[in-house]
């Protein structure tokens, strides 16, 4: 009986042995796909910021290429690139970076003081910091029609076209978007409905700035 117990332990120390073995490898598996994603993101941040890519799916695609990884690999989530554009700016953007974001802000805001009837919100790259030279300058805005917005627009004489949602956005939340072309920015007016503004997911921490919070952003220098 004693021989019996004593092989049995010794296979339930294999068994364990094995499942350790096993998790231990997934765990190795999980951190090398992490890493991976990280070094992606980092790739196509840098592709975005220095070279002016604005399909991220294509500067990731891009990256991967570029870091020899498997076509199977998992990309980055949008929200990974924003913040290695962040570290991005942080290491090489300086004195450049940070003018050229202030550069944007003032056009949102002219903007947002120009469109106060539709409770204008700064949204985006702008918004948080992260942004290019190359990036839009992204306002929601809140109508219950949106070809008001482009009445006035046309009334004021400013010329803008219809353009699909950036590959930042959140197209679920989007009813219709403008794009409208200026000397300083291009300005993507992405207008929802009260209800959607209303009823935004309490887990959506985007940041959205009203003109007041822009305002003060430029006046902190």
């Amino acid at each position: 009986m004693a021989r019996d117990r004593s092989d049995s332990s010794r296979g339930d120390r294999g068994r364990r042995g094995s499942a350790a073995a096993a998790d231990g490898g997934g765990r190795s598996e999980g951190l090398r796909t992490q890493r991976d994603r990280s070094r992606i993101a980092q790739s196509a941040a840098r592709l975005i910021a220095e070279h002016g890519i604005v399909d991220w799916s294509l500067a990731k695609r891009k990256a991967a290429r570029q870091l020899m990884l498997p076509d199977a690999t998992p990309l980055p989530s949008n929200e990974e690139v924003e913040q290695a554009l962040s570290d991005h700016h942080a290491l090489f953007g300086g004195p450049a970076h940070a003018e050229s974001l202030r550069r944007q802000r003032r056009a949102a805001l002219a903007w947002m003081q120009r469109l106060a009837a539709w409770e204008p919100l700064l949204v985006g790259g702008v918004a948080a910091g992260w942004a290019t030279e190359h990036s839009d300058v992204r306002l929601e805005l809140v109508a219950d029609d949106p070809k008001a917005v482009e009445i006035a627009l046309a009334g004021s004489g400013v010329a803008y076209a219809a353009s699909p949602p950036g590959d930042d956005s959140d197209r679920s939340k989007i009813v219709t978007q403008l794009l409208v072309a200026t000397p300083d920015a291009a300005i993507r007016l992405s207008i929802v409905a009260p209800v959607q503004r209303r009823n935004r997911p309490r887990n959506d921490d985007e940041p959205r700035l009203a003109a007041a919070a822009v305002a003060a952003l430029l006046a902190g220098g």
